[in-house]
């Protein structure tokens, strides 16, 4: 059975919404993109158009931001009811998903249209990219070729982040990743101050708490999130997908003599296409598989993609 198809039954904690039905919530909305900041959010291989901005991050945004005003509220009637003053702290919106199924792009198109309402103007976007065990770490570990299964990432680090963060702590550091050099940037740090939303994007960020050793079970970091979105589509076209992003990549990045993967960049069409379908079948599929997929249903909202990357089917937790 498709594995799409848990999410089917008649009787589901989402409501079903397709996307002609979806988008008609943005009739009464001004459109705040235009073609340029398109071309600047739409990740490599992404067919992010105007259209898709309108029908589908349009309302999800002004919903989003409707959900921040309602923890406003809550704030403070909380603070009403104990008698005291404090800060409210910064809404969390967890983004997950598959290597490339477009996550990046969501997160980065959502924390665009965000600010553009009147409620949010400060919002911010981490990876956990920079959370990964560098190279030397992970070599040392013998699992370099495991890198972006759950064990790759320094997930108490990540924890003590999102947890600083949302205790309302003023500035809070994370490391930064480089793509090109495939690995965390000795000394380099990006910074996150007070957001009124923090939106964190990666692959495993709605994984469930380990259980101890003793038996007992931590937190996990989604115990953080106000709001999650997974993003998501048939694995037979994510596959695809990276396949074609790869291919693009040999004119790109992988031509730096600097990137990690430059070896890539003279392979030929056929010897590409073998090579990114060997490592997707090696890595990418067994961890979507085995850690990603498992965590969809852990999601508010499951953005469904088509064959063509755009977004035909929204479900929506119900409350």
């Amino acid at each position: 059975m498709e594995p799409h198809d848990t999410l089917e039954s008649t009787v589901t904690p989402f409501v079903d919404l397709e996307r002609e039905t979806w988008a008609r919530l943005s009739n009464q909305m001004e459109q705040p993109l235009n073609q340029d900041d398109i071309e600047r959010l739409r990740g490599l291989g992404d067919t992010l158009d105007l259209q898709e901005v309108r029908d589908v991050y349009l309302p999800l945004s002004r919903l989003l931001s409707l959900y921040v005003e309602g923890a406003g509220a809550t704030h403070r009637a909380t603070t009403t009811f104990l008698g005291e003053q404090t800060r409210q702290t910064p809404f969390v919106i967890g983004v997950a998903g598959s290597v490339a199924v477009g996550k990046s792009t969501t997160a980065r198109v959502l924390r665009e249209m965000l600010r553009r309402w009147p409620e949010t103007p400060d919002v911010q976007l981490i990876t956990t990219d920079g959370f990964l065990y560098s190279n030397a770490e992970l070599e040392r570990r013998g699992i370099m070729q495991r890198k972006g299964f759950p064990e790759s990432y320094d997930r108490r680090a990540l924890l003590r982040f999102v947890s600083a963060v949302k205790s309302g702590v003023p500035e809070v550091s994370a490391p930064v990743y480089s793509h090109l050099t495939y690995d965390i940037i000795p000394g380099q740090r990006q910074y996150v101050r007070s957001p009124q939303v923090l939106i964190v994007e990666g692959l495993n960020v709605l994984q469930p708490a380990r259980t101890r050793s003793d038996g007992t079970v931590g937190l996990a970091l989604s115990d953080f999130f106000d709001f999650s979105v997974y993003v998501d589509a048939k694995t037979q076209y994510i596959e695809e997908w990276y396949i074609r992003r790869f291919m693009k990549l040999r004119s790109g990045a992988f031509s730096d003599p600097a990137s990690y993967f430059h070896r890539y960049a003279k392979l030929t069409d056929e010897e590409a296409r073998a090579t990114a379908h060997d490592i997707w079948s090696r890595i990418n599929a067994p961890n979507l598989k085995e850690n990603v997929l498992p965590t969809r249903g852990r999601a508010q909202l499951v953005l469904r993609k088509a064959a063509d990357h755009s977004v035909r089917r929204m479900l929506l937790r119900k409350i």
